[in-house]
């Protein structure tokens, strides 16, 4: 009957002596039989279905009882209030005196009515997350083609402009090629590890050559083996720490259009050096802006063309006007004066390293013989009152005194400014004019060397060197001792 019912009678009883339910139920029958006449008599409602079962709990204590009285109701409103009225009018249970007093007439309803918003706003939610905006559906089709148009070279995972195109990516993995086909990229292939497959190296060979790769150790391994075995052209790296396959459109774009020549970014021996990215330290000097050949308007353009090539149809290209021209691939050939740019701009850092080992060259030269007296006389003066004239004087005053301080040297090799080790950063960062040679009694710190690079410092003599994670190429690092 609950099932059906309308409205539950929720009534308190309670006796002045014991008595059991079967009392309960007997005075609820008998006292209210012929009390509200024959339409509304409970027998005779009950066996209609419009009244449900009556339920009692009683309990006993210290010779008097009380309880709970519990009425289905599938009469109306009315009815059933004045039913519940009848049911105060029972003064007896057995041979005591009972007082029943009504609490409450629950309406069933409300409550399946409270369940049914719960469950109604439960499906909403869920049928909200499985629905889509106009402009979310757009961008699934659209990435989904793009995805679609991955192919194989060589059994390697490539775009679909590989084969034909002038200019291609060289990248770590599948995700990789991926994420820049959702970008518009379709020259990306795949070298799938640090083994860098025979078609990967055979294809560098008649092409214009992008190594994009992560920004860990993993990707200076394969930009090292790749440039044994094939033919680098420009270098491009994800930030520090960061995947390709994790950045977003605009670190990518910002990463091609940066881009550098190998040449800038490779060692003595013809191999890559430990973070290419560091060749221009991030310095936003016209060396650096002209080796990161951008859009091809005021900036010099890559030989062979760029490196990206981008879908004219991609709806995400045409109206940027901030797209990179490292992603779009223009089919043309610039002029002799980007060639020049380049070549001057490469020579131009290689520079300070030829001048540095000049300088230290002649701090190795052997000096003339002395007496042990003009020695003596000619010992740098730990207190300053002779100031060292030469690159390797100095280091003797600075680290060989272990004096825990840095020095900063002009060409001429003499003193532009001096302080505690701990503060070579900051000296550095403000000293003008830009120190030429940082002599310190210190570990040489990656953010030292950062800095060094960034305002152009040709040589850094440090008592020993740190652990970098990335070496700039044009400043020269030689320790006290090989001075």
């Amino acid at each position: 009957m609950y099932d059906s019912a309308k409205y539950l009678i929720h009534a308190d009883i309670r006796t002045s002596g014991v008595v059991e339910r079967s009392d309960v139920v007997g005075a609820v029958f008998g006292q209210t039989e012929g009390l509200l006449g024959e339409e509304l008599d409970l027998r005779d409602l009950q066996e209609s279905g419009k009244l449900g079962r009556i339920d009692v709990e009683v309990d006993s204590e210290r010779g008097s009882s009380f309880g709970e009285v519990t009425i289905a109701s599938g009469l109306d409103r009315v009815e059933t209030a004045i039913l519940a009225a009848a049911l105060e009018s029972i003064e007896r249970v057995g041979p005591s005196t009972a007082d029943v007093e009504v609490r409450d007439i629950e309406d069933v309803r409300s409550a399946k009515r409270r369940r049914v918003v719960e469950r109604a706003t439960e499906l909403l939610a869920e049928f909200d997350a499985t629905t889509m905006s106009s402009e979310d559906l757009v961008e699934e089709v659209r990435r989904s083609v793009r995805v679609e148009d991955i192919t194989e070279f060589a059994g390697l995972p490539a775009g679909p402009r590989v084969a034909d195109s002038d200019a291609i990516i060289v990248v770590e993995g599948r995700a990789d090629v991926l994420q820049l086909l959702k970008y518009g990229i379709k020259n990306a292939v795949a070298v799938e590890g640090t083994d860098v497959p025979d078609a990967v190296a055979d294809l560098t060979d008649d092409r214009t050559v992008t190594a994009f790769l992560d920004g860990d150790r993993g990707g200076d391994l394969i930009l090292k083996e790749l440039s044994q075995v094939g033919d680098v052209d420009y270098v491009a790296l994800a930030p520090t720490g960061r995947s390709v396959e994790d950045l977003p459109r605009g670190a990518v774009m910002d990463a091609l259009r940066d881009k550098v020549p190998f040449e800038t970014v490779s060692t003595d021996d013809g191999t890559a050096a430990t973070g290419p990215a560091e060749a221009t330290d991030g310095a936003e000097t016209d060396d650096a802006r002209g080796l990161a050949a951008t859009d091809g308007s005021s900036q010099p353009s890559p030989p062979d063309g760029d490196a990206a090539t981008v879908d004219p149809a991609s709806p995400t290209e045409p109206d940027e006007p901030d797209a990179p021209g490292a992603a779009t691939e223009t089919g043309g050939t610039t002029g002799a004066g980007s060639s020049a740019t380049a070549e001057s701009a490469a020579e131009s850092a290689a520079s300070p390293a030829a001048d540095a080992d000049e300088r230290v060259a002649d701090a190795d030269a052997p000096a003339p013989a002395e007496t042990a007296d003009d020695a003596d006389s000619s010992a740098p003066d730990p207190s300053g009152a002779d100031s060292p004239d030469t690159l390797a004087s100095h280091v003797e005053a600075v680290v060989g005194d272990e004096t825990g301080r840095v020095r900063l040297l002009d060409a001429a090799d003499e003193t532009i400014a001096e302080g505690e080790a701990d503060e070579a950063f900051d000296l550095v960062e403000s000293a003008e004019p830009v120190p030429a040679s940082v002599v310190l009694d210190d570990a040489l710190s990656q953010r030292v060397l950062d800095v060094a690079a960034q305002r152009g410092v040709d040589l850094v003599v440090p008592r020993a060197e740190g652990e970098y994670v990335k070496q700039p190429v044009n400043v020269r690092i030689v320790t006290a001792d090989e001075v």
